[in-house]
């Protein structure tokens, strides 16, 4: 894709659009390095537009601290409400989700996000946004019953494949190439016309990974790695002791604290939707 800036409107009410103005321009403010994700960047990436609740943007780690404190500063109230992943920021109705990670604890936001961003100019203001292959990546573990954004994946491989660095994507998803195979195996199903787009050496090497697991007996007998893609659908396997939950060290990076925490969180917020 080409770094030409690209424009992009919000398709959200008038109200909804100052407040993403003003809250990018916030942000720039402080010259603390962001990239804008989320809807506003996949209509640049595949030309799918959408109305978007909420301003999803991504930071390092070690900045989540001091945006938080100038959002509130700015009369924001803000709120960490993941302490591994994601912050939040309100006014009125309206909200901006600090991403610094996922919910699974694998997708950490590291300096390869922002050395392979886009510029584009999101309601009138210039920003950078995520790569589309960071996007991908982090996308490609959400399989919740509620939510599942295996369609956004598979129209970034449709309007991306010839420009997406499959490489680096490989290295991405590291051990977990299962996953990024399951949602290449989708996208020729979805698009069969289009599967030639994929690129032949990347499908050739994951299915010799797979051929090489067909061979060899497995090592983890005891080890559940849905967890990593729902926090909720295998808990009934994990919570009692018959498989081991695949976020908890040392295989993933979360303690079971930290798991019991957003196991509880998410329920509750669940418990309030159905109220």
């Amino acid at each position: 894709m080409s770094q030409q800036a690209v424009s992009v409107e919000s398709h959200a009410s008038g109200a909804a659009q100052e407040f993403y103005r003003e809250s990018l321009r916030v942000l720039k403010d402080t010259q603390i390095p962001f990239l804008v994700g989320g809807a506003f960047a996949l209509e640049v990436y595949t030309g799918v537009s959408r109305h978007t609740k909420d301003l999803d943007v991504f930071v390092r780690p070690n900045d989540v601290e001091r945006l938080l404190l100038v959002l509130t500063q700015a009369g924001y109230r803000t709120e960490l409400r993941f302490p591994h992943w994601l912050a939040k920021a309100y006014k009125d109705e309206h909200f901006v989700d600090l991403i610094f990670g996922s919910g699974n604890g694998i997708c950490t936001v590291d300096d390869g996000w922002f050395d392979h961003g886009y510029p584009a100019e999101v309601v009138g203001v210039p920003v950078v946004l995520t790569p589309p292959e960071e996007m991908i990546w982090s996308k490609a573990f959400i399989m919740e019953r509620e939510r599942y954004d295996g369609a956004d994946i598979a129209h970034l491989f449709r309007a991306q494949s010839k420009s997406l660095d499959w490489s680096r994507l490989l290295y991405r998803f590291n051990g977990h190439w299962r996953v990024l195979f399951s949602h290449l195996i989708l996208f020729g199903f979805i698009y069969p016309s289009q599967r030639l787009q994929i690129p032949s050496w990347i499908m050739e090497e994951l299915i010799r990974r797979l051929r090489l697991e067909m061979h060899s007996a497995p090592s983890d007998d005891k080890l559940c790695q849905g967890t990593l893609l729902s926090w909720s659908q295998y808990l009934i396997h994990t919570e009692d002791g018959e498989y081991e939950d695949a976020r908890h060290r040392p295989r993933g990076t979360l303690s079971s604290q930290e798991t019991t925490y957003i196991t509880n969180r998410m329920t509750e917020d669940q418990e309030k939707k159905a109220s």
